[in-house]
């Protein structure tokens, strides 16, 4: 519920204007609030029991597609990791193969260098191997940073930073789990 700083019920609002941004009503936003799955980036998440969570939700909501952190987390995150491998878990261990066709699109990790060079970093993923690119249009990528300032419990100055320079606000490379 991103309770880390005891501010879930601020997140859940801020996330909520910020999938309105994006175009996504409420409705579509699930909040899993578990007491096991603390938003703690010291703390990996239980496998089996996220993996158990996120069949439920992609069976309820029929979802065909799944878009998740890679092994890196893109941050390093412990929270994010979790989420991968849990997917994977899922995936791999439990033998999912959907009869729904849900897909699992994997989002790749980068260097730091990559990571904050902006729109100059579209030429450098054009070259390297990947399933999917997602390359945003200027309108796009302003949306998204409309999307990312709805969050202003967690726009610290490094985030501000990120706001900026993140590859990640424009382009986006995926890889099939």
């Amino acid at each position: 519920s991103g309770n880390y700083y005891n501010q879930g019920e601020i997140r859940k609002k801020e996330l909520e204007q910020s999938c309105c941004v994006l175009g996504i009503p409420a409705s579509d936003v699930t909040v899993i609030d578990h007491r096991d799955l603390p938003d703690d980036p010291a703390v990996e998440w239980d496998t089996q029991l996220l993996a158990t969570l996120i069949l439920k939700h992609i069976e309820a909501k029929n979802i065909n597609l799944v878009v998740t952190f890679d092994a890196g987390g893109v941050s390093g995150h412990a929270n994010h990791v979790s989420l991968h491998t849990a997917v994977r878990y899922s995936v791999c261990t439990l033998l999912w193969v959907p009869p729904w066709g849900c897909r699992v699109l994997v989002l790749e990790s980068v260097n730091l260098f990559r990571k904050y060079i902006s729109f100059l970093d579209v030429l450098i993923s054009c070259l390297l191997p990947r399933d999917a690119l997602f390359i945003l249009s200027e309108e796009e990528t302003e949306q998204a940073k409309r999307a990312m300032r709805c969050h202003r419990s967690q726009l610290l100055w490094f985030r501000r930073l990120y706001l900026l320079f993140s590859r990640y606000l424009v382009v986006n490379s995926l890889r099939l789990l």
